[in-house]
């Protein structure tokens, strides 16, 4: 079991020196996203980020059977670069490839923003009820474009239906956490474009198996930096039961000066390690620095506080294929080691969306992409055949 731990460390750097390796490094990639994998498991709609409901220890919640996901959504009909600007949540079940739509997450007038995005969800068995950490973007009723975010949670009881599952009588949404302006940025701009704005999003709930201590990870900006590229994945810590009593801490890892945005955090342990995940694209790493490929990063230490190290020695665990740069992004690992993402610009076949427009449409998948599995050894990750 890894070591209890308190926060004192100062946080972890992601160096140049470690994203440069990945030019000089062999990493099995993620395979080739063909026809047969776009299945469209929710007609009228796109899909993207998503996350397996979990127990509060992490493990992935299985039900009759199925397994519940919630999902960020859009209609199909919309152009995919405006998705964002309309994302619900959806939950949905699973079972071998075999999807059920179980409806819209949240109810149309709960949430505090103008969108759901993305974040993580905790299911206890003895009471019934899921906690939902979730990203609420702009604010609610304000119809002008926003790229605000704010940290919030809610609890509702899970119910199962005749063919699915709901939840029911959700509380007023609360706001976790909030940026200080001074470790993290306050995220609140009119005008951006996705993968340039800042973050204070992605909320990830993580308990600590030494104590018992709840956490919370997040995409962040790094207040202090001189960098315009200040990434971070933020960190915060629950007083007490009920996941209530939120306090900042530094960041786990900055990636200031080299990336960014370190986007979904994810942290597991596994022999008794912790192990950090995040995915990231190499549209946003500084250009005048090295980069690295789109694709699934980590680090693993002995200790929640660190020292980090970069697994495979620079961070890249699984990248995408060289010649489908961009087909799938946003992975999700679960405790399984089972990584799940979602199918973004597939089949390019060497052209480029910025010269040809239409493919942003033509080839974008919005449906989950396979999934895949990971082994861990140490300091070593790698995608494993089945």
């Amino acid at each position: 079991m890894p070591e209890s731990t308190t926060i004192t460390r100062i946080t972890t750097i992601w160096s140049p020196s470690e994203v440069a390796a990945i030019a000089q490094q062999q990493v099995r990639a993620i395979p080739v996203i063909g026809a047969d994998d776009i299945r469209d498991v929710l007609p009228g709609f796109q899909l993207w980020d998503c996350w397996t409901i979990e127990s509060p220890q992490g493990a992935t919640i299985v039900l009759d059977g199925w397994t519940p996901w919630v999902i960020m959504c859009a209609p199909r009909d919309l152009h995919p670069d405006l998705r964002h600007d309309v994302a619900r949540l959806r939950l949905m079940l699973e079972r071998d490839g075999n999807w059920r739509d179980c409806g819209y997450l949240l109810p149309e007038h709960l949430n505090p923003g103008s969108r759901e995005w993305a974040g993580s969800t905790v299911y206890d068995a003895a009471s019934g009820r899921v906690t939902l950490f979730y990203t609420a973007t702009g604010r609610r009723g304000n119809s002008a474009r926003s790229f605000e975010q704010r940290l919030f949670q809610t609890t509702g009881k899970l119910e199962m239906t005749d063919g699915g599952i709901k939840v029911t009588g959700w509380s007023e949404p609360v706001e976790s956490v909030a940026a200080d302006g001074r470790t993290y940025v306050i995220v609140n701009q009119s005008i951006g474009e996705p993968g340039f704005i800042k973050g204070f999003r992605d909320p990830f709930h993580f308990r600590d198996p030494a104590d018992g201590t709840d956490y919370l990870l997040f995409t962040a900006s790094d207040a202090g930096a001189t960098s315009t590229f200040n990434g971070v994945v933020g960190l915060a810590r629950a007083s007490g039961p009920g996941f209530a009593g939120w306090t900042l801490l530094p960041p786990l890892v900055s990636a200031v000066g080299v990336n960014n945005e370190m986007e979904r955090p994810v942290l597991r342990t596994h022999g008794g390690r912790f192990y950090l995940f995040w995915s990231t694209q190499r549209r946003t790493f500084d250009p005048s620095g090295p980069t690295g490929p789109n694709g699934l990063y980590g680090m693993v230490a002995e200790r929640l506080a660190g020292p980090w190290r970069p697994l495979n020695g620079t961070g890249l665990v699984a990248p995408n294929p060289a010649e489908e740069p961009v087909q799938t992004y946003s992975w999700w690992v679960t405790a399984e080691l089972e990584v799940a993402g979602f199918v973004d610009c597939w089949g390019l076949k060497g052209r480029d969306p910025v010269e040809h427009p239409e493919l942003a449409v033509q080839q974008f998948g919005g449906v989950p992409a396979p999934r895949f599995r990971i082994a861990l050894d140490g300091e070593t990750a790698q995608i494993v055949s089945e």
